[in-house]
């Protein structure tokens, strides 16, 4: 009898266990009267998931220059850092698009760089913005930038990598500086990306406990400069949000920030330091930049990263953090030197 009762004891506790392990559904838009709206445009992917978007500036038809800009960890379409008017004076469409399991985009559980690079591809046809088109990333949306120049580099007219995040566990890193630079995050984060990274079915339930802390971005406690917070509070005065009323993580955090921790820092597809310039014929170029006091993204890893690849045009900005594309003056920077040529100056404050 004793021993019965320790065995369902057990087969209890392990149920118990497993459920607090499994992440709940992700609240889909569109599926029920009671359900999240549809408050904007999707297409419907090959798939059958739809991806949601955003469209600004020159109209299409009429545009000189088409551009897909790819939003970072905890963002949405709606974070542009670049204004509609500077869009239209300089010709420019462009396209910003929620990722899969963000804002309204359905999630895709099995995302990868290569699916994602295929949504972006699918996503400018069907939007009719030509064989080429300029690419941006910020933050994470950087690091799918490098899936882009992986799987869909004949796409791509131009590339800009906003402080693109790296993954500590690339293999052309040398031990000791990735070391060096894992060990300068918050400890918390450290134990956060381990998880992601080893062990990725626990990622969910390690972030979502009170016991210890979770990752610290997730949690709305980066390790942010003093340019990172002027920036903030800027944005703030003027209104500005960077997820308005929780639009960006509406459907759930898992399918969204989580699955981007997993993707992010787990075992890569490939290695960003393998890539060939896909320009060699000088008809584009792909620009880096990337602040010396980001507390997100080691600035060492990142000019270790331009040094193995000489076609990037590296732009490294004294004094700034992990949000200088959101100052006004530095997005129209970045926008003007990607679509205008190396002859544009920087602002780099």
């Amino acid at each position: 009898m004793f021993r019965r009762t320790v065995v369902i004891l057990l087969i209890g506790i392990l149920a118990w266990g497993y459920q607090e392990m499994c992440p709940p559904p992700p609240k889909l838009c569109g599926l029920s009267p009671g359900g999240l709206p549809v408050t904007g445009p999707r297409i419907k992917l090959r798939d059958g998931r739809h991806l949601a978007y955003m469209e600004l500036g020159a109209p299409k038809d009429k545009a000189k220059y088409k551009i897909i800009l790819v939003h970072g960890f905890g963002h949405s379409k709606f974070n542009t850092f670049v204004s509609k008017e500077l869009l239209e004076e300089m010709g420019a469409s462009l396209v910003t698009f929620d990722r899969p399991g963000y804002g309204e985009s359905d999630p895709h559980p099995k995302r990868t760089f290569k699916s994602i690079a295929l949504d972006i591809e699918e996503l400018a046809d069907q939007l009719g913005l030509g064989a080429k088109f300029y690419l941006i990333g910020f933050s994470m949306g950087g690091q799918v930038v490098w899936g882009c120049l992986k799987y869909i580099p004949e796409r791509l007219a131009g590339v800009a990598l906003l402080t693109p995040v790296v993954n500590y566990w690339w293999p052309s890193f040398p031990a000791n500086l990735s070391t060096e630079a894992y060990y300068e995050q918050y400890l918390q984060d450290q134990w956060a990306l381990r998880v992601s990274h080893y062990t990725p079915w626990l990622t969910y339930w390690w972030n979502t406990r009170t016991l210890f802390p979770g990752n610290s971005v997730a949690s709305g406690r980066p390790k942010f400069c003093r340019q990172d917070y002027e920036i903030m509070t800027k944005l703030a005065v003027n209104g500005k949000q960077i997820d308005k009323q929780g639009y960006a993580t509406q459907q759930g955090k898992y399918e969204s920030q989580y699955r981007d921790l997993i993707i992010g820092f787990g075992k890569s597809e490939f290695d960003p330091m393998d890539l060939k310039n896909p320009f060699a014929d000088k008809d584009g170029s792909v620009h880096l930049w990337q602040g010396d006091e980001d507390g997100l993204v080691p600035v060492t890893l990142q000019r270790y990263i331009a040094g193995k690849l000489p076609w990037i045009h590296y732009h490294e900005l004294t004094g700034a953090g992990h949000m200088f594309p959101f100052d006004k003056h530095m997005g129209e920077s970045i926008f003007k030197k990607l679509l205008l040529g190396e002859n544009q100056p920087i602002v780099d404050k």
